[in-house]
């Protein structure tokens, strides 16, 4: 299907030489049918007005209308009366064979985790915070400016992380950042050039996003075991490494919370090692079973590098982020920000702290909650009605369950299985630092799957899971 250009005559791009013995009508009919044969035209497209091309290349349009007629009668254009010069059908020349990508396979149910709802976006919010930012926005803001990110987004989100999250927010050390990774990234190489050398991860976690990321800057990346309680800060002394990424109040994948004596001991790791903790705040918006845990940054602020995001709260394809940082490090990381990219899309800073401060990010939130606790809530039914006695954990936080199986099942057939059946599995092995299936579990996340699909999907592999 042709490519519809929306202006009255789109733009070409050819050059004449006026210095060349070539006649200039010959020069663009060449120019023209080499635009056709190599595929820069296709066939279809709209060729400018005669009148615009050859005020575009300084020639008469009387010379540009032979080439088109010339061009015509060799079949390479079509021309209607009343309807623009289009490249003929058949005129260029055949793509080369290529594999076509298999389409996607329709499944009943898709429990990839770490996805939220994305139908839920609430776009027209979104879009009426785009126009207030817009129409506040001053001119001056649409220069490089400061590389931290927007000075009203840094105070809404200050003022927003106190409230919600108990954390220990200064908008002059917050870092505006493009998500997650790229928040991560800042902070590694801060702290590489601060002397660190090891940064420990929790096992299970994300090996392969961290250790990538922790690769790229340099350093070492050492797993360290998580049980009940959060991570082992035992085993993270015995390490040797001085930084450490850490997901406290709902920790990937097994959705524990740190336990209070557990936060206080990696506290006073990180005090007496002189330490620094990067706190990966992902989902703590989104609770259910118990009351809600504050920042870990909200307690050891000089200590301890927080980011958050809007990409579980939102939506990923945003990609906001911030980082709070300790006072030793903020200048650095928002150097490396600005040797980075200069800054994050302001408009669109300006219009998360407008949706935030009118109230609607908070509703919006309010409303997620609901949703995602009626899934949860689907989840469980259909996993008691279709594998009783299957254990759960992991829920009470989040948009994501771990099912335990038993010892014999072997995690990757069980995938395979569910997959046979349109259902879309996924194991904690790929979690794993030694990518090792015992104890073998599934992490199901629900966040972008509607209840009916949950209940559909769990009844589909309900004999796989008992």
């Amino acid at each position: 299907m042709p490519l519809e250009w929306s202006g009255l005559s789109p733009d070409l791009l050819l050059s004449i030489d006026r210095t060349s013995s070539e006649p200039l009508g010959c020069q663009l009919e060449r120019q023209v049918r080499e635009a056709i044969r190599s595929g820069r035209l296709r066939v279809g497209e709209r060729l400018p007005s005669s009148r615009q091309f050859a005020r575009e290349l300084g020639l008469s349009r009387g010379l540009v209308q032979e080439c088109y007629a010339q061009l015509q009668a060799e079949g390479y254009l079509v021309a209607r009366v009343g309807s623009a010069t289009r490249v003929a059908a058949g005129a260029c020349a055949p793509a080369s064979p290529a594999t076509s990508p298999a389409p996607p396979r329709h499944l009943i149910a898709d429990f990839q985790w770490g996805v939220p709802d994305l139908r839920g976006f609430p776009l027209h919010d979104w879009l009426w915070a785009l126009r207030e930012a817009g129409r506040a926005m001053p001119a001056a803001a649409l220069d490089y400016g400061d590389a931290r990110g927007s000075a009203k987004l840094r105070e809404v989100l200050a003022a927003y992380l106190r409230r919600v999250r108990a954390a220990a927010a200064d908008p002059e050390r917050i870092v505006i950042c493009s998500g997650y990774m790229q928040g991560l990234g800042l902070a590694l190489r801060t702290l590489a050039e601060s002397g660190v050398r090891a940064v420990a991860y929790e096992d299970p976690g994300s090996p392969p996003t961290i250790t990538s990321a922790v690769a790229a800057a340099g350093l070492s990346a050492i797993p360290v075991p998580v049980d009940e309680h959060g991570v082992d800060v035992d085993a993270l002394t015995a390490t040797g490494a001085r930084a450490v990424i850490v997901t406290p109040a709902h920790q990937w994948p097994t959705g524990v919370a740190l336990a209070p004596e557990r936060r206080l001991a990696l506290i006073d790791w990180a005090e007496r090692r002189d330490a620094v903790v990067i706190e990966d705040d992902y989902d703590a918006e989104f609770r259910y079973d118990r009351e809600p845990v504050g920042s870990l940054q909200g307690l050891a602020a000089d200590h301890v590098i927080a980011i958050g995001t809007v990409s579980k709260s939102l939506v990923p394809a945003l990609r906001l982020g911030w980082l709070l940082c300790p006072p030793a490090l903020s200048e650095r990381i928002a150097a490396h920000k600005h040797v980075s990219d200069r800054g994050s899309p302001i408009l669109d800073q300006h219009a998360l702290a407008r949706l935030i401060e009118s109230g609607r990010y908070d509703r919006h939130l309010r409303r997620m909650r609901t949703t995602y606790a009626a899934r949860r809530t689907a989840l469980l039914a259909a996993l008691e009605e279709h594998c009783p006695g299957v254990k759960v954990t992991g829920l009470a936080a989040g948009f994501h369950a771990v099912v335990h199986l038993q010892e014999r099942d072997d995690e990757q057939a069980v995938i395979a299985a569910a997959l046979d059946r349109a259902v879309g599995l996924y194991g904690m092995s790929a979690c794993r630092s030694a990518q090792v299936a015992a104890p073998v579990q599934l992490v199901l996340g629900f966040g972008n799957v509607g209840e009916r699909a949950i209940k559909e999907g769990i009844a589909a592999v309900g004999d796989l899971l008992s």
